[in-house]
């Protein structure tokens, strides 16, 4: 399985950003969004089970981030919503072969290369 994040970049506070995160279209059990600040652990944000009927959020994003896959061209995405400065990182999108929707970076076997946003004014 491959991952390609795209979308990343330099967005004021309170504005939006939608990241993409486009597979090889190996089936996976679930899928999901982490990020890593400098000096930091990577963190959970956001993860769906493969059907897209589970879904979980870090509570730190919840009711700001969407998950959300399109299924037909095989890409994840995260809407990003009244960004603020503490989301800037790097994001990271993740799948995992077997298993339920998970928080834990120890469950996804796939990783794509990262992808920087920055919120700043």
């Amino acid at each position: 399985v491959q991952l390609q994040a795209s979308g990343g970049g330099v967005v004021q506070p309170g504005g939006s950003l939608r990241l993409s995160c486009k597979d090889s279209g190996y089936i996976v059990s679930r899928v999901g969004w982490f990020r890593q600040t400098t000096g930091k652990e990577r963190e959970f944000v956001a993860a769906m089970s493969w059907r897209g009927d589970r879904l979980k959020y870090a509570d730190a994003v919840k009711g700001r981030f969407r998950i959300s896959r399109d299924n037909r061209d095989n890409t994840v995405y995260l809407q990003m919503n009244s960004l603020k400065p503490e989301d800037t990182a790097v994001y990271y999108c993740a799948a995992g072969r077997w298993g339920p929707v998970s928080d834990k970076t120890s469950d996804f076997d796939y990783w794509g290369q990262g992808t920087l946003i920055t919120v700043s004014s």
